[in-house]
């Protein structure tokens, strides 16, 4: 690929196992396009497994069921609605993808404490082609009725935002793979290599993540001096951009219709200022968004994200 930055790692640290090729066709060219299938797939374990301080036990089968996701600690959130909690064709369980707690995956969005006029919003948006995810999200928005998408809006903007992510700063990371679970894991074989401009999001505990423990949170490692770089970003816009401050909030916790960054995904957070950037993301307030991101290099991004995801 000609003129590629050095990307090539750092957006694909999740993985989907079903329609992966779909969005590698929709930007082939691009470093952050995720691959068409995964590396080393886990084998098929039918033992049930289970997790500390849950009654509940699941077999592997059950917990990759994106129709019936695990709500393992039942007790520790407000009862869900049935959208969250069962899928129907089209229509996978809200709860498989940001799990039962808001906080997601690294390829999901962590929708904790959004308002539900945003999260709304994004509903439509992927209802409408304004905003497209052809893997899941554009096909179940068409899927979801009215009444469903305000009850799953209403439940995940109760939630409490907490520490899912914990950003670190290191020039040489761990090599990793990409596994079924729709993660990038470290590899069985150890050894590390150089960050370059890319951020590298592995689960703190690997067993657990891959059974959606909602209290097992994620590392994601930066190039050094990412936090520093990002603050100022972030707070001032460093000459290169608009401070997110501005719209975002002092402590970046949005309002109203606009979306809280703190404590985001790194990872999801530079690709959804990559899809601003290059036209794929439109949809409400796209406009302000492109010319806020137009100048911003690859380094500014990947800052940007770090910085917001070390925020607790």
């Amino acid at each position: 690929m000609r003129n590629v930055p050095r990307l090539l790692v750092a957006l694909l640290v999740t993985v989907f196992s079903i329609g992966v090729a779909t969005q590698g066709q929709m930007h082939p060219d691009k470093p952050w396009a995720f691959p068409a299938k995964v590396e080393k797939p886990f084998p098929e374990d039918p033992a049930p497994r289970s997790l500390p301080g849950s009654t509940r036990t699941y077999t592997m089968a059950q917990v990759d069921d994106l129709a019936n996701p695990p709500d393992w600690y039942p007790d520790q959130h407000p009862a869900p609605p049935a959208v969250v909690v069962k899928g129907e064709g089209a229509r996978l369980a809200c709860g498989a993808c940001h799990l039962m707690s808001g906080l997601g995956h690294p390829e999901s969005a962590n929708l904790a404490g959004l308002s539900a006029d945003y999260i709304l919003q994004q509903i439509k948006d992927f209802r409408s082609g304004a905003r497209v995810d052809p893997m899941r999200m554009s096909g179940i928005a068409k899927a979801v009725t009215d009444e469903q998408a305000a009850e799953a809006a209403k439940y995940f903007a109760s939630l409490p935002r907490r520490p899912f992510n914990k950003v670190t700063e290191a020039a040489d990371v761990p090599n990793t793979i990409l596994r079924n679970g729709r993660m990038r894991y470290v590899a069985e074989g150890g050894g590390t290599e150089p960050i370059g401009t890319r951020v590298i999001t592995v689960p703190e505990n690997a067993e657990r993540a891959r059974q959606r423990d909602p209290f097992s949170g994620f590392v994601t490692y930066a190039p050094v001096g990412s936090l520093a770089r990002g603050k100022a970003l972030v707070e001032t816009g460093g000459g290169k951009t608009l401070a997110c401050t501005i719209c975002h909030g002092g402590d970046l916790k949005g309002f109203g219709s606009i979306p809280a960054l703190a404590g985001a995904h790194p990872v999801y957070t530079a690709r959804q200022m990559y899809w601003f950037k290059d036209g794929t993301r439109n949809g409400a307030m796209a406009a302000q968004m492109k010319l806020v991101i137009a100048a911003l290099a690859d380094e500014d991004i990947v800052a940007i994200a770090a910085y917001l995801g070390s925020i607790n």
